[in-house]
């Protein structure tokens, strides 16, 4: 997981398993969000973001294996794919015990106050550009 920016380890929860003992697949989604806020907080290395001004605009998830209770938690890696000048898209890769679980992506876009798509402020651009200097784009 070498090519993401950032990794988290989010804990399996009782509740996250469904009947078969493998971690439900809409959990997948939460890990992911988890990571994002977790990734997000680091980036900008500040707690209060005003991240809540993004919304969620696209969710794609790939399974590769299931994810069972048994021990610890599963790894999640985040890394920015793409900075448009509204949205910001982030990539995902899941394993548990070195095994991949699932890998993803979503794009966030920024909405301004009056609730429509606004252009990235300049300091969240720079934040990112510093956290993963390869990223391309602009």
């Amino acid at each position: 997981m070498s090519e993401f920016a950032f990794t988290t380890t989010v804990p399996i929860r009782y509740r996250d398993i469904d009947p078969w003992d493998h971690v439900n697949n809409a959990v997948f989604a939460t890990y992911m969000e988890e990571a994002r806020g977790e990734y997000l907080e680091r980036a900008f290395d500040a707690e209060d973001l005003g991240t809540r001004n993004f919304v969620l605009a696209n969710l794609e998830l790939d399974y590769h294996a299931p994810i069972t209770y048994e021990g610890g938690g599963v790894e999640v890696a985040v890394r920015a794919a793409e900075m448009g000048e509204s949205s910001l898209t982030l990539a995902y890769r899941m394993e548990k015990d070195g095994t991949l679980a699932a890998t993803g992506e979503t794009t966030q876009v920024y909405m301004g106050e009056d609730g429509t798509p606004t252009a990235l402020p300049a300091e969240w651009r720079g934040a990112i550009r510093a956290f993963e200097p390869g990223l391309g784009g602009e």
